[in-house]
């Protein structure tokens, strides 16, 4: 009797299963729709299909929204290291024109014309500094935000979520960046989809007059 009544459990389990993965693959469907149709046309069925199964238990929700707050914050903080290392050239500008302007000031008429060479020579040296400073922080933004994507794609891999693999095929990171936007759209879909999928079948709301 128990092991019938098991079985029963199981089967109940699997068919809330499969309506989960149908509702969540129809919302899925759905949300494709808005896409450009040279993505919609490689998000084929099966594709579909088995991202549905990768999101039945909510967990590659948790983990998209995790992600997400990693490359907000990562982005963040690399956005307020360029602002600083800016405020700090400025600074610099601003204290060596202060720095030239008085040793202009103290200096006797017949030596200006050598000191003004000099301080040009300082200048184009500043900003060649400068410059080269900004070559290099633009350069560890790029590799920066380059490693939390293959983080992502590498995580993503791992919970089966279709796909997703490490790649810099610019068609392919477009692609799972659509993937991504589906997987956020469905989760602010909220019980419309997504939840409501994830809770199984709810009972008829009980109609008023």
């Amino acid at each position: 009797m128990e092991r019938y009544a098991g079985a029963l459990e199981e089967a109940a389990d699997g068919a809330r299963q499969q309506e989960r993965h149908y509702q969540l693959l129809s919302a899925l469907q759905s949300l494709v729709k808005e896409l450009p149709s040279s993505f919609q046309q490689r998000l084929s069925y099966t594709t579909l299909s088995d991202l549905a199964l990768a999101l039945l238990d909510g967990t590659v929700f948790e983990i998209v929204q995790g992600l997400l707050e990693i490359q907000h914050l990562t982005e963040k903080s690399l956005y307020n290291q360029r602002l600083r290392l800016q405020n700090e050239h400025r600074v610099l500008r601003q204290a060596l024109r202060q720095s030239h302007q008085d040793a202009q000031q103290a200096c006797q008429p017949h030596n200006l014309p050598v000191l003004q060479a000099a301080q040009q020579r300082e200048l184009e040296a500043v900003e060649h500094r400068i410059r080269e400073e900004q070559r290099a922080m633009d350069r560890k933004i790029v590799l920066e935000l380059d490693r939390k994507v293959a983080d992502q794609q590498s995580t993503l891999e791992k919970a089966g979520v279709a796909g997703f693999y490490v790649t810099t095929n610019p068609q392919e990171l477009m692609l799972q960046m659509n993937l991504l936007e589906l997987i956020r759209k469905l989760q602010q879909r909220g019980c419309q989809a997504g939840r409501a999928a994830l809770r199984g079948p709810q009972p008829p709301a009980t109609q008023h007059g």
